[in-house]
């Protein structure tokens, strides 16, 4: 159903006319910027219209970060873009942008958006551009309009910078220049209402605070708890990839406390909230553990996957219903199968974890009750399995989070450091304490029934 858009926007974080910096000022100069985004720029600049870089890439080098990626901003609507530029399409619905490639960069351009009231034109003439659902959340937003306009349509005012590479200059309209200085997270215009418009912005906000380490303003962060329960009207693949950016960022640590601090864990990731705040189990601390590893991983450029993480996640909650189905007389391996199978598909309505990964985190899974089995040949069998590598970084994480495991850490450490000859010696020693005789079942023979 469409809804009448209201004044999202609040003039105490919006200028008419922006104020206009050197960016010499801040030690940058097109040197400092993508040569694709420049020359997208200024393609767009000679055939005519307004072009900027925005956004990310201009906030990331007032802080003297490095971009990964540069955006373009302009008045060109979608359609026009494409025709200048040989190898570049268009996508997407609820926001069109155009992927423009140069050389081996993709530069991201979108087209400058309206707020509602853009040149006087009624909202139900251009219902079809502009629609929202029941709960305030935009569902199609292709209204176009002037730069101005185009700040106030942006999340943060960090993100509303925008960078002219033809004469060296920063436009900002929202006093961004001033919150970066003071290290603030502010949300342009009124917060409530640019929440329920995206509810992604809930965890946007949490991750630049995260990633820049900046403070939420207090009327940014106010309507969050309340509004986190939103997040169930993004759909589960959107919100499976705005959780990978928040947990595999390299601060996935801060994140987390973030996340808890403000009510927003459990829209996310239920189960593991759950068990995180009623203190029964060591959930919190092998989920807290979790990201303090991946973080590290990550800092020292290692290599690290979402099946790990989720794994992570979701192991208390599989841990809680396999014990529950083996008090029931069912055998271990069956219970676990039988609770990842229920704590996965509790978790995919939500975040739409591809299968690529649920397989993996299976696999993590099963081997744990494997990995104890180690006599014979079984050890060596278990170190030439596929995935042995993130189970036994998983043994380690139950043990870091305070699990007794018996040494099983310790042991299959110094397994994979020794010599052929140890592995087998080690392997033996095994199978003699954990591989005692099971008694032989009695093997009742029929009776023989007499005539």
């Amino acid at each position: 159903m469409l809804k009448r858009i209201v004044n999202f926007f609040d003039t105490k974080t919006l200028t008419s006319k922006p104020l206009v910096v050197d960016a010499n000022t801040y030690g940058i100069n097109p040197a400092s910027m993508s040569k694709d985004a420049i020359k997208v720029v200024r393609t767009l600049q000679k055939a005519g219209y307004e072009a900027y870089i925005v956004g990310g890439s201009v906030r990331d080098l007032l802080l003297g970060i490095h971009p990964k990626d540069f955006d373009v901003a302009t008045d060109a609507q979608p359609a026009e873009v494409k025709s200048l530029f040989r190898r570049s399409r268009i996508i997407g619905r609820r926001f069109q942008i155009v992927h423009v490639q140069l050389s081996r960069e993709l530069i991201e351009v979108t087209t400058f958006r309206s707020n509602e009231q853009s040149n006087g034109t009624t909202v139900a003439s251009r219902s079809t551009q502009m629609q929202q659902n029941e709960s305030g959340m935009l569902t199609r937003d292709n209204v176009f309009g002037s730069i101005n306009e185009d700040a106030q349509r942006r999340d943060l005012t960090v993100n509303a910078l925008y960078y002219n590479p033809t004469d060296n200059t920063i436009h900002d309209f929202t006093n961004g220049l001033e919150d970066i200085q003071n290290r603030i997270i502010r949300m342009i215009g009124v917060p409530d209402a640019r929440y329920r418009e995206d509810p992604v912005r809930i965890l946007r906000v949490i991750r630049f605070t995260a990633k820049l380490g900046f403070k939420i303003e207090p009327s940014t962060a106010k309507p969050i708890a309340k509004l986190a329960n939103n997040l169930s009207h993004v759909s589960p693949p959107r919100l499976f990839d705005e959780t990978l950016k928040l947990f595999m960022s390299g601060k996935g640590s801060v994140t987390l406390s973030l996340l808890r601090n403000y009510s927003v864990f459990g829209a996310l990731i239920p189960q593991a909230d759950r068990l995180m705040n009623n203190g029964k189990s060591n959930a919190k601390q092998l989920i807290e553990q979790a990201f303090i590893n991946t973080d590290l991983r990550i800092s020292s450029n290692q290599r690290v996957t979402p099946a790990f993480i989720y794994a992570a996640l979701l192991w208390p909650e599989v841990e809680r219903l396999s014990n529950q189905l083996q008090e029931k007389g069912n055998s271990a391996t069956y219970a676990l199968s039988k609770a990842a199978s229920e704590a996965i598909s509790r978790q995919i309505v939500i975040t739409a974890i591809p299968k690529r990964f649920t397989i993996p985190m299976r696999e993590i899974w099963d081997l744990q009750l494997q990995l104890p089995r180690r006599g014979g040949q079984r050890a060596k069998r278990l170190l030439e399995h596929s995935r042995f590598r993130a189970a036994y970084d998983f043994i380690l994480l139950r043990e870091q989070a305070g699990e007794d495991l018996n040494g099983m850490g310790e042991w299959w450490t110094q397994y994979q450091e020794s010599d052929e000859e140890q592995k087998q010696a080690m392997s033996d020693a095994a199978g003699k304490i954990s591989g005692k005789k099971r008694p032989r079942r009695n093997s009742r023979k029929k009776k023989v029934i007499e005539d």
